[in-house]
């Protein structure tokens, strides 16, 4: 697997006209045991796959990208020397990578389809995942962690239980039950929307926009809008996984976004 240690700058662009993102990846699991110091979650057992770590398509690069320029010297240094390699690397996110699956043609031809549910099926990397999050965001003053359908359902409450802060599910059209806010967004063809429950946020919060993966980046800055439109300050936003090649990151302009592995 090509490894490298990325460090980027988000560059200052419209959001106005996106194309969605391909939300690839589906599925659910939890660790047997938390980052919570006294909380166990329980999962039914699934079944084994045969040579998992050989279906892994090694197409991942080491990324930790963000246009934060100001982490703690507690956590750049301190926190992560126990998983660290001799060159400096977490080590953390090579179990990350090596844990995605890559599933060529699937949806459809010609798509790459980027699935986390290895991930997931896998304790340390899921726990690793969830960790490495939590400890960028736990002293960063967050109260929201506003996740986006469907999976960043998966990622969003255990980063806001760790860190204290509410989740905030963001949904497609029709449903949530209460009323809601909306925001449309475009797509290849057509439009789609994001909608969030009315009363989720107040103004002036902080929050988190956290998915599983940035392609384009429509989701993501419609998610954006949708927050700073009642007030709320978007911190960061989070992913998993980034296809560099769809330049998502261009679409969020200046707002900061931290991934752990690139796609290559």
């Amino acid at each position: 697997m090509a490894m490298s240690l990325i460090s980027s700058v988000a560059a200052p662009v419209s959001v106005s006209s996106t194309k969605d993102d391909y939300r690839f990846g589906s599925g659910i699991g939890f660790p047997r045991s938390s980052f919570l110091s006294e909380t166990k979650f329980f999962s039914a057992p699934c079944p084994p796959l045969t040579n998992l770590r050989r279906n892994v398509v090694r197409r991942f690069a080491i990324s930790s990208v963000s246009s934060f320029d100001h982490i703690p010297k507690s956590f750049s240094e301190e926190n992560l020397k126990d998983e660290s390699s001799e060159d400096g690397k977490d080590q953390r996110l090579e179990t990350i990578a090596s844990a995605i699956r890559i599933i060529p043609n699937f949806p459809k031809p010609g798509i790459i389809f980027q699935d986390i549910t290895t991930l997931l099926l896998d304790p340390k990397a899921f726990k690793d995942t969830i960790d490495l999050f939590v400890e960028r965001y736990r002293n960063k003053d967050i109260s929201v962690v506003a996740g986006i359908e469907a999976r960043g359902f998966i990622f969003g409450p255990p980063i806001a239980l760790a860190i204290g802060a509410k989740f905030v599910p963001m949904r497609k059209p029709n449903k949530l039950p209460g009323e809601v806010i909306s925001e449309e967004y475009s797509l290849e063809y057509g439009k789609d929307k994001i909608e969030m429950h009315v009363g989720a946020v107040q103004a002036g919060e902080r929050a988190l926009v956290i998915d599983d993966l940035i392609a384009t980046g429509g989701t993501l800055c419609a998610a954006i809008r949708l927050l700073e439109r009642v007030g709320v300050e978007v911190v960061e936003c989070a992913c998993v996984i980034e296809l560099p090649d769809l330049k998502g990151r261009d679409q969020l302009g200046d707002r900061p976004l931290f991934v752990l592995v690139s796609s290559v």
